[in-house]
């Protein structure tokens, strides 16, 4: 808790918390004042630690070659800036710093997402002059070791190639390495003392994340939030997915967090709302007269989120088992995207507007039962010399299992903009192609005169939106249109935005911009927890009854388009799925 000097004992637990976690703490163009407090990461456990309340003055400096700017554009309230700022005493200057501490350092999501990430912010001047970067994980290593692992998988941007290396070489110098138990808070201690050495003489500000399976996140958690915690400046703590396996244990482990961290601490991450198509996503609605009146029941006849994968486990079926398709990819990625995608036009940009709207989406939808859903698992398939291995033959996977390795879903939004609006959702892996997008498929047009045109298939006159959101990102409008030529023959075309083509720039990694708003304090990429609760209310009841039924699922070739049930499911609410057409 942060709190003015004002405070007395008997109110200081009614001071608000958000101040340690940055709130109104580095704000740009500002000067900030520190009044010496008491902070904790949480008021209600863990030991008080000595901290700051950084108020607002003005004149604040910002580097001239560095401004900060957030997913939504604009500086954030709260962002860690590079400027400098005045002491406690108020007579010296004191430089802000971050510590920036990858927990699970070892593992591969930080080596082959996490650290390229924050070297592709510093490469392109996007984090503050003063940051360090720990990795801390059980594995015995020197910061020499770290670095040599770290420089194999970072790349350059394709258009700054020339001073690649010198920026490699600037940003290895601020990697450094602790090794330590996941649950010792001796560990967690050494890391502190070595975070210290960085930061000394500097206003410092912490974060974490734990790229750790989530068995292991309270007790790193609670190590950090006793021994590592910043003592000025704020602490936050990102979170990788999954959130615990159904209502019950997320709602156990959010309190488990919250014994020490606030949720204003806590940064849940799904990557893919981090991803350049989801995040145009709102702009191409609200910022474009076309589409606004169009999104509704009146004009939209389903809309389908479909997510695939050409490749199997590959050895890694052992996590995924516990997990299966619907948990890993339909309970969290495609979820937030419906949710972004049939929200209500927020009153502002700001995080707490949209995560509001996305609630009361996810509050609005029935809750899925067996009748709405179809389940697969891919088998072997040969096909010409190649063999292809069933879900099973993975070592990892038990010779019985019934994690479905595909699902496909039809859900509903019972409000007064969706009602009756089928939003169908698949999710597969070991399929014919590796795609994400987004479709919306319009109603036919009423006493179309070019019917006859299209003979009884009126699914061939059918106006569709498209955005996918990988590979080779791409928005495009399928519009019906005459063949040139004196007779009448219609043709169905893609009015398209293919972003290679449109844009020469690299399109940053979802990574990038995620941890750069966890950087910076901008939440609205960020799942909260009643946005979780939701989420799991939605799904829990059916993947309980599937367990519990122990419902075996619809077996279909590796490298097929999946059970033929995901097409009935789909034909029982009148709609055809669109990644299967013949021109697309």
């Amino acid at each position: 808790m942060a709190c003015s000097s004002s405070c007395s004992s008997t109110t200081l637990s009614k001071c608000s918390f958000q101040q340690l976690d940055g709130r109104n703490l580095l704000l740009p163009r500002r000067r900030l004042r520190l009044i010496p407090a008491i902070t904790r990461w949480n008021s209600s456990s863990s030991p008080s630690l000595l901290s700051h309340h950084i108020s607002d003055d003005s004149n604040l400096h910002t580097r001239k070659h560095f401004q900060l700017k957030s997913s939504n554009g604009f500086p954030p309230p709260n962002a860690v800036s590079s400027t400098k700022e005045p002491s406690a005493a108020g007579s010296e200057e004191m430089d802000a710093t971050i510590s920036i501490t990858v927990v699970g350092a070892s593992g591969d999501l930080a080596k082959k997402k996490i650290f390229p990430a924050l070297f592709a912010l510093f490469y392109e001047d996007n984090l503050p002059e003063h940051f360090t970067v720990f990795g801390y994980a059980r594995s015995k290593m020197t910061d020499e070791q770290l670095r040599n692992m770290i420089s194999a998988t970072l790349t350059c941007r394709i258009d700054q190639r020339e001073n690649c290396s010198d920026k490699m070489e600037q940003f290895l110098k601020r990697c450094f390495y602790q090794s330590g138990q996941y649950n010792s808070e001796e560990g967690f201690a050494q890391l502190d003392n070595r975070l210290r050495e960085k930061e000394v003489g500097k206003l410092s500000n912490r974060l974490f994340y734990l790229s750790i399976p989530p068995n292991i996140f309270v007790d790193v958690v609670r190590c950090a939030s006793l021994r590592a915690s910043a003592t000025i400046g704020w602490t936050r703590v990102i979170v990788e997915k999954p959130f615990g396996r159904d209502a019950e244990s997320s709602g156990e482990l959010t309190r488990s967090l919250k014994k020490y961290l606030k949720e204003d601490q806590i940064f849940r991450i799904d990557h893919y709302l981090g991803k350049e198509l989801v995040e145009n996503l709102s702009v191409l609605r609200f910022s474009n007269l076309i589409f606004e009146p169009l999104w509704s029941r009146n004009y939209i006849r389903n809309v389908q989120f479909i997510f695939s994968e050409d490749f199997g486990t590959e050895g890694r079926g052992g996590y995924f088992d516990n997990y299966g398709i619907i948990r890993d990819i339909m309970q969290n990625h495609l979820l937030q995207i419906l949710a972004l995608f049939a929200m209500e036009t927020p009153v502002s940009l700001e995080a707490e507007d949209t995560r509001n709207e996305k609630v009361k989406v996810l509050r609005s939808m029935r809750t899925l039962t067996l009748d709405d859903v179809t389940i697969g698992q891919y088998k072997g398939h040969k096909k010409g010399d190649r063999s292809y291995p069933a879900y099973t033959d993975d070592p990892t996977v038990p010779n019985n299992s019934v994690t479905p390795t595909f699902a496909a879903a039809a859900l509903f939004i019972d409000n007064a903009r969706w009602d009756g609006v089928p939003f169908l959702m698949k999710a597969g892996k070991a399929l014919h192609t590796r795609r994400a997008e987004i479709r919306v498929q319009f109603r036919h047009v009423p006493g179309n005169l070019y019917k006859r045109n299209f003979g009884t298939d009126l699914d061939k006159a059918t106006n569709e939106l498209v955005l996918r959101v990988q590979p080779d990102e791409a928005i495009y409008l399928k519009i019906n249109n005459k063949v040139p030529g004196l007779g009448m023959r219609l043709d169905r075309s893609d009015l398209n935005l293919l972003y290679k083509t449109r844009y020469s720039k690299e399109i940053p990694d979802a990574y990038e911009r995620l941890l750069l708003d966890a950087v910076e304090g901008e939440r609205r990429l960020f799942i909260r927890s009643d946005e979780l609760d939701a989420a799991w209310a939605l799904f829990t009841p059916l993947l309980k009854e599937l367990e519990e039924k122990k419902i075996a699922p619809e077996l279909y070739p590796y490298g097929s388009r999946g059970p033929v049930g995901a097409h009935y499911l789909a034909a029982k609410h009148n709609v055809r799925w669109g990644d299967l057409s013949s021109d697309d």
